[in-house]
């Protein structure tokens, strides 16, 4: 991989990288969310150099990738990226001003993507078929849009009164009406189109982490109640909701472990590390820390037992997919030429 070929999902890495630091600060594992929340710092400010670098030297490439439907919608994991590290700064570096700066930032970035690359889509003459033109990672977008909500709401003290409540609301709202939209068309397109092994890359467990991060928006509108009239009103509808958003976020994982099951055992599809993993990791994550945050939201303190289980599992996944990397990493700069770099990035 080269900066000219930076997948536009690759900051999927922060956004798991991310919440597993945030899980485990939760399940009081501190030095291990602390060495995560460094790596995290490092790792986003060098995939922010790449693609800043991308965009100076290999414009072409930038513009192509944006105006993809396969791959457009993995830039929205920068704004994910850029609110969940807003995030560990607020409650592992209690530094409410930066995690202010990274929710600006990640509103800009929200809107730029919204308002530039969709309207780019969706003007275009020629589009791909179904089958081809959506797939799980499209439910980027919703996980951007409700981040926004989650960093938000974390420092809501820092906006502007009534503002910050009303704000996370309406993202909360809006990422909940994209997941309906967009989960429509992928179901469609999972249950009644051909699909193959290959097709059915990591990136679907988003199917679940859109729900998991809608959950945990939605436990932080819940504890803005008090701060907003508004809120109080509506909030045996967003409950019913965020438990709407947990259950269905719960019911995926079966069925995505099942079709693992299928791709790699009965298809025998390799296991060999891709970037797209991450995007596998960040739900697990994700879903332990919204389980965790239903228990005081909905007072289901029986969920605390699952919410451990997965921070295990989210943890146990970010250390192989990490070390696939690293594989990966050293693989390609073994390789004494360009045409065995080729090769080695193909058998991936």
């Amino acid at each position: 991989m080269t900066v000219r070929d930076l997948p536009p999902g690759i900051f999927a890495a922060v956004m798991a990288t991310g919440i597993v630091s945030l899980a485990t600060h939760l399940a009081g594992m501190s030095a291990v969310a602390w060495l995560l929340f460094g790596v995290n710092t490092i790792l986003y400010g060098g995939l922010a150099a790449f693609l800043i670098a991308r965009g100076w030297l290999y414009p072409e490439a930038l513009g192509r990738d944006l105006r993809s439907h396969a791959n457009a919608p993995g830039f929205f994991t920068v704004v994910a990226a850029t609110a969940i590290l807003g995030n560990q700064f607020v409650v592992l570096g209690r530094s409410t001003s930066v995690g202010v700066g990274f929710w600006y930032a990640t509103l800009v970035i929200w809107a730029v993507l919204s308002y530039t690359v969709l309207p780019w889509l969706m003007e275009q003459d020629q589009k791909p078929p179904l089958e081809s033109g959506i797939n799980g990672g499209w439910l980027v977008v919703v996980v951007a849009t409700q981040s926004v909500c989650v960093l938000g709401a974390v420092v809501v003290g820092r906006l502007p009164a009534g503002l910050g409540p009303f704000l996370a609301l309406c993202f909360w709202l809006v990422g909940g009406m994209l997941y309906i939209w967009l989960i429509s068309l992928i179901f469609y397109r999972i249950l009644f189109l051909p699909l193959s092994p290959g097709q059915l890359t990591p990136p679907y467990w988003i199917n679940m982490g859109a729900m998991a991060i809608s959950t945990l928006a939605g436990c932080r509108v819940v504890g803005l109640a008090d701060q907003a009239p508004l809120i109080a009103e509506l909030l045996p509808f967003v409950k019913g909701m965020t438990l709407l958003f947990w259950t269905t976020a719960t019911w995926w994982i079966p069925v995505l472990l099942t079709l693992g099951v299928w791709r790699h055992l009965r298809r025998g599809y390799s296991l060999g590390y891709d970037h797209g993993f991450w995007s596998a990791v960040f739900p697990l994550g994700m879903y332990s820390v919204a389980t965790r945050s239903l228990v005081p939201a909905l007072g289901l303190p029986f969920l605390t037992s699952l919410a451990d289980l997965f921070v295990w599992v989210a943890l146990v996944a970010w250390g192989l997919t990490a070390a696939g990397l690293v594989a990966h990493l050293v693989r390609i700069a073994r390789a004494p030429s360009t045409g065995d770099r080729v090769r080695a990035d193909t058998r991936l």
